[in-house]
């Protein structure tokens, strides 16, 4: 295991972790450039909202691929997995806050509620996504990032894992019953999962009538309320953890 070297001290690691260092300048320029393109398009071209804010992401990802090589070099590979967790679980956080807004403060419908990346709004793309997360998580743990919030963390991430596991199953099922029923128009997407309202906890005939359905919130809120939720507790549970990891790899090696 690699020593932090003197860019990482101080009692915010995390913050200078994430900051792009040499390559400041860099992401300013390729985010100004993302944005640019992005309204171009948007305005001009008629491309969706979540076309523009594709663009911004490709044009920052190759700044992106060298700040997280440079992590790499500089503090070795399970502080990079950190960093990489860090950046794109922030995005996808931000993302459900959007989305959070758009529906609460904006008062759309669910529907219109997608985010900025609607594409990404799939029960395939949640499954990977969720899954690729869960790795990583494990790769960490793996890697010597063991506290108190990691091992909650985990707990967090395998059962936000499964119950996109068990959205991702039952997605497959309506479809194949609805093509049985030569239906072939309806996408299946937004199906309830094991919590919120008409979720299998809600359903389930083991936990009807019980202290589980009395819980604010377990088993009448939205899918959106829902995974907003998920996705708060599991980030603020990854920044818990990978401060005290850090923090505590500073005071070992000083």
């Amino acid at each position: 295991m690699r020593n932090l070297p003197a860019s990482l001290t101080g009692s915010l690691p995390l913050l200078q972790l994430l900051h792009p260092r040499r390559y400041t300048r860099a992401a300013l320029i390729s985010l100004a450039v993302g944005l640019a393109l992005g309204v171009l398009t948007l305005q001009y071209a008629g491309v969706q909202r979540w076309v523009a804010t594709a663009i911004v992401l490709v044009v920052m990802l190759p700044v992106g691929v060298l700040k997280f090589q440079e992590d790499r070099r500089l503090y070795g590979t399970t502080v990079m997995l950190l960093s990489v967790l860090l950046t794109s679980q922030g995005a996808h956080t931000i993302e459900h806050i959007v989305q959070w807004a758009q529906y609460h403060l904006l008062f759309w419908t669910m529907r219109q509620s997608n985010g900025l990346l609607s594409a990404a709004n799939a029960e395939w793309v949640h499954f990977v996504w969720n899954w690729g997360v869960l790795l990583i998580v494990v790769a960490l743990v793996w890697g010597g990032m063991r506290n108190f919030w990691t091992y909650i963390l985990l707990g967090i991430t395998v059962a936000h894992t499964f119950e996109h596991t068990y959205m991702f199953i039952r997605h497959l099922q309506v479809l194949a019953e609805l093509r049985a029923l030569g239906v072939t128009t309806v996408t299946a997407q937004g199906l309830p999962g094991i919590f919120g309202r008409d979720g299998w906890l809600a359903r389930s005939v083991f936990t009807q009538g019980t202290f589980l359905c009395s819980i604010p919130g377990l088993t009448t809120a939205n899918r959106l309320d829902v995974h907003f939720w998920w996705n708060v507790i599991e980030m603020s549970l990854l920044l818990a953890a990978g401060h005290v990891w850090l923090r505590r790899r500073l005071l070992i090696h000083n």
